[in-house]
């Protein structure tokens, strides 16, 4: 049997790698295989283009970098993972979980282009990554939906006011407020299972999230 492959998406500061951690967990406690990966893959060396472009190497602000250019960055990264540490896993019957994916190429990359020209990249991107690298495709996208003013705050805490602890995305709100715009468009047209993690202007705990995570995932692993 397949594995089933599972990814939580979101913006900077959405808490992707508290639930994915606590999605792994819960899997894991039901007796099931469970491989946890994370995109982008710092300690590779086929990580290091999308350090480069993060670090403001290639410039200053995002649109610096077009979107093809960088999705290409973020795909070689995610190809060099899957050929060396887990193309066997994909046949194991588990579940592989994912903080991020080929998905975040279109909610970050995408929202530099005009919108007429979403749809084409979204085409673009899928063939490029699924179809020419052989990235398998995923069962499941969960995106976490935090307004980009809650998700700032907690940036905030998370670097303690010290913004140059920031990349080149999580300093830029305009930037932020445009990826919510593709993301929302993309969940839409991708069928997402979109998670609402905000309540009255404010984050919702950690626990209520992780149930609605989990809600919507089991329909998935339960199947192996």
């Amino acid at each position: 049997m397949k594995s089933k492959i599972i990814v939580i998406e979101g913006l900077d500061g959405s808490g992707k790698a508290t639930q994915t951690k606590i999605l792994c967990e819960k899997i894991s406690a039901l007796g099931k295989k469970v491989t946890k990966l994370e995109f982008p893959n710092y300690e590779s060396p086929a990580a290091a283009p999308v350090k480069m472009y993060l670090d403001g190497k290639f410039g200053d602000k995002p649109d610096d970098v077009n979107a093809y250019a960088a999705s290409a960055f973020y795909a070689v990264d995610r190809v060099a993972s899957y050929l060396q540490f887990w193309k066997k896993e994909c046949d194991n019957g588990g579940v592989i979980l994912s903080d991020r994916y080929v998905t975040s190429n279109i909610i970050y990359q995408m929202s530099k282009l005009p919108k007429e020209e979403w749809n084409s990249f979204i085409d673009w991107l899928n063939d490029f990554e699924y179809e020419k690298l052989g990235i398998p495709k995923p069962d499941l996208v969960i995106y976490l939906d935090v307004e980009p003013e809650v998700s700032q705050k907690l940036m905030e805490k998370r670097y303690g006011g010290d913004n140059s602890k920031k990349d080149l995305h999580e300093k830029n709100l305009r930037f932020l407020l445009n990826c919510r715009k593709s993301a929302v468009y993309a969940a839409k047209k991708c069928g997402w299972k979109v998670i609402n993690c905000c309540e009255n202007g404010e984050i919702k705990s950690i626990e209520k999230i992780s149930e609605e995570i989990e809600r919507a995932a089991a329909e998935i692993y339960a199947e192996l």
